[in-house]
């Protein structure tokens, strides 16, 4: 019996922290912006064009 008040008081203790750390994630901007992750994936990446300026090494 002293085991499941060990566990029960544990469980609570996990369940504080995990409501801390939400209020923390939630006061520091953590879920200022739910649209625009979910969306970044449909967007185009910019192409970037090669650079072929040849460095120094290889003009000597």
């Amino acid at each position: 019996m002293n085991m499941i008040y060990l566990l029960i008081g544990f469980s609570i203790l996990l369940a504080l922290i995990f409501l801390l750390a939400f209020f923390w994630a939630s006061k520091s901007g953590q879920n200022d912006d739910l649209y625009t992750p979910g969306v970044r994936i449909l967007f185009d990446d910019e192409i970037i064009a090669p650079d072929n300026k040849k460095s120094d090494e290889d003009q000597k």
